[in-house]
């Protein structure tokens, strides 16, 4: 037996049909503020932290803290400080203050005390790789028509120096947090003739050869990951945005 939708049913659908396509092309004009608005959002979490901590606001620290500890090791002698002496500090200063230990499970738990400040929820790595994507999204959007897609082969190129540092500081971390061949890098120091401060090869202080490699390949990362996938995600919300319009059109249905 076939039956046929009411007119009460068949008019709920269609206004609810028209409601959603209504949303998604509303969506598809406005993504990219959508997504700046959030990855904005996530960048910015991880300050809030050592904000939270200054003000004595523990449990929603320690609530981001929980968060971004999924995605980041926040090792503290990677890390950026807030309102303390200094922006970083070096491995052997924090385990004076905090415990006489190579672990990296009992160093990532250290967020700071008030002489030294209080630790970014994510490394200067994730400062860096994270913050770059709406950094270069703002700079690609008014280039967006004149800037050819990267290539993926472009995309690979921007992406390799981090995973080669971040490759080759897993393999020497396991000699122990401290005490790998990137922690003292003198390997770069006999191929520049030791003609840079010392400070520049050994740990981890802002500054230092980790420091900067760590910044530059986070930020060529974000770069390529704008370059790559943002062209293609705005063609393909330009194509759906079109298709409801066509689609409203024929119905006879203003926007």
């Amino acid at each position: 037996m076939i039956t046929t939708a009411s007119p009460t049913e068949t008019k709920k659908r269609n206004t609810l049909a028209i409601a959603l396509n209504w949303a998604t092309y509303t969506f598809s004009r406005r993504w990219f503020i959508v997504i700046l608005l959030l990855t904005g959002v996530w960048v910015i979490l991880p300050w809030l932290a050592p904000v939270f901590m200054l003000l004595g606001w523990e449990k929603p620290a320690e609530a981001i803290y929980i968060l971004y500890s999924f995605q980041c090791h926040q090792l503290p002698q990677r890390s950026f400080f807030l309102f303390g002496q200094s922006m970083t500090y070096p491995l052997d200063q924090i385990r004076t203050v905090w415990r006489d230990t190579f672990d990296p499970i009992l160093l990532r738990q250290f967020t700071g005390n008030t002489n030294m400040g209080f630790k970014v929820a994510w490394s200067d790595r994730m400062v860096s790789a994270y913050s770059s994507i709406p950094l270069a999204a703002l700079l690609w959007w008014p280039l967006r028509k004149r800037l050819r897609p990267l290539s993926f082969l472009g995309f690979a190129l921007l992406t390799l120096p981090m995973a080669i540092d971040g490759g080759t500081h897993v393999l020497s971390d396991l000699a122990g947090i401290g005490q790998g061949f990137r922690f003292t890098n003198e390997w770069l120091a006999v191929l520049t003739n030791f003609s840079l401060p010392i400070t520049f090869y050994v740990g981890d202080a802002l500054g230092s050869f980790n420091s900067w490699m760590r910044l530059i390949t986070g930020v060529l990362f974000g770069l390529g990951v704008v370059w790559f996938s943002f062209p293609y995600i705005h063609d393909g919300f330009e194509d759906m945005a079109r298709a409801i319009e066509e689609k409203f059109t024929r119905a006879g249905v203003e926007l």
